[in-house]
């Protein structure tokens, strides 16, 4: 831990879901005084019962959100940034705000031209999380072999940066990186939105209740994220609409490819398009 983190001992959660939960276990295991804020009582009266964190309230106040040193939000977009512009002068001078937001040119920018001079929100997107919601699921287990990955601007400081890198190595990531918030939707968009509405629209294909009597693990780990968050992720998919739009054409491209080569009997092109599939997924066993 760095000398920096010290400083910040009080963290506070707001939006305390599955990965709000899991930053809440993990940090309240380490010794840090952990508060949140939550839409239901039902949620926070879970995280007390289980340890999560220390104390937690439904309403937000002045006199709650000021005796924080550090703050993560685990909203929606549209919801983080209104939150903002509501309750940002509640903030106590010099605090330090990151997120888990999945997208950021639309959040980003915004917060960071709204906020109080005297705070620093740092952008982080913790690459993390499992197809059900809730507090009731979180479980800080599953950023062991996950990539954490930091979007600072120009606005951020080597400090601000520094601290929310801290954050993610005593969160347990394998991997922290950093990218610009444009690098960051790009990727974002092929590698997680991408691959959502694959499996959503691989599911929607066929109506059928016996499918899971007939199919193998292929089928299961393709469509594993197809149990989805419809709400979140529809309004994810919508603030990154025309880079997701960009991934989409670029695999419909090569989906296309590979169809007219089996109907043209091509197996030179499919065989090729098969090497370079196993040659590419090489570098992720590789990484595991």
């Amino acid at each position: 831990m760095t000398k920096g983190f010290i400083n910040y001992r009080k963290v506070l959660i707001v939006g305390l879901g599955m990965i709000g939960g899991s930053y809440a276990e993990k940090l309240s295991a380490l010794g840090f005084e952990v508060g949140a804020l939550a839409r239901r009582q039902a949620s926070i009266d879970f995280a007390l019962k289980h340890g999560l964190i220390a104390h937690g309230q439904v309403e937000v106040t002045r006199e709650y959100v000021s005796r924080f040193d550090l703050v993560v939000f685990a909203l929606y977009p549209k919801t983080f940034v209104e939150w903002i512009r509501q309750y940002q002068d509640f903030f106590r001078p010099g605090t330090v705000i990151t997120d888990v937001t999945g997208v950021k040119r639309a959040v980003v920018p915004t917060v960071q031209a709204m906020l109080r001079p005297d705070v620093e929100f740092v952008p982080a997107h913790p690459m993390a999380g499992r197809e059900r919601s809730g507090v009731e699921y979180a479980d800080c287990r599953v950023f062991a072999d996950a990539n954490f990955i930091i979007t600072p601007t120009e606005r951020n400081t080597p400090e601000g940066i520094e601290l929310v890198r801290t954050l993610g190595c005593i969160l347990g990531f394998r991997h922290i990186a950093v990218l610009s918030i444009e690098a960051h939707d790009e990727m974002i968009g092929f590698l997680s939105q991408l691959t959502h509405c694959i499996a959503v629209a691989l599911m929607d294909c066929k109506e059928s209740e016996h499918l899971a009597e007939y199919t193998g693990d292929s089928f299961r780990d393709l469509t594993r994220i197809a149990r989805i968050n419809e709400n979140m992720w529809t309004e994810l998919f919508q603030e990154n609409r025309d880079e997701l739009l960009s991934q989409m054409d670029l695999f419909l491209g090569k989906f296309t490819q590979l169809r007219d080569a089996l109907a043209a009997g091509d197996e030179e092109t499919m065989k090729e398009m098969m090497r370079l599939s196993t040659y590419r997924r090489s570098f992720f066993d590789k990484k595991k």
